[in-house]
């Protein structure tokens, strides 16, 4: 697939459910500005207006900082999660954080698709570790995907996260 075929799920009908089953889940790391625009469009659905984590906007300096990778997860062409991740420190320790998944793209395995991704390319950069705040409903998902919880749960943008991490490379 070309990089030109990305479709954005605001421009293109989308209910809850009406995503076909067979279609492949697949991510790239978004690079041109419509992408990086479809990028930032899922997080404002999904944290701004559906979780109301943030009033205006889930954008912080991270998100201008060019070490940081912004991903789509696709579904076939259209797109319907998002994800980034950054180095935290020159030993290897990663961060993934602002997973979001549209409620319709749910049950296709997008989500999974996104945490692959992120720690396969943090490893591929020479990552070690990678840590992510995760919402306590969430935990499950990402123990069943190989993390492991950190520590007890704790307060991450003003609500209740569990610190969790992943070896990115054997015996790191």
């Amino acid at each position: 697939m070309s990089r030109a075929d990305v479709i954005s799920p605001f421009s293109t009908p989308v209910e809850p459910g009406s995503v076909a089953d067979g279609l492949e889940a697949s991510c790239l790391v978004a690079l041109s500005d419509e992408e990086l625009s479809i990028h930032h469009a899922i997080r404002r659905a999904v944290f701004v207006e559906e979780q109301a984590f943030f009033s205006e906007t889930d954008r912080d300096a991270r998100d201008d900082d060019p070490a940081t990778e912004k991903v789509l997860a696709l579904y076939g062409r259209i797109a319907g999660g998002a994800v980034r991740l950054y180095p935290l420190d020159e030993d290897g320790l990663w961060k993934g954080d602002r997973l979001a998944v549209l409620s319709a793209f749910r049950p296709n395995g997008l989500g999974a698709a996104l945490v692959r991704f992120a720690v396969r390319t943090a490893g591929e950069r020479g990552g070690r570790l990678m840590i992510a705040h995760i919402q306590p409903q969430n935990v499950g998902f990402f123990r069943r995907l190989g993390w492991h919880a950190e520590g007890v749960p704790e307060d991450f943008v003003g609500r209740t996260h569990q610190k969790m991490a992943i070896r990115l490379r054997p015996g790191a």
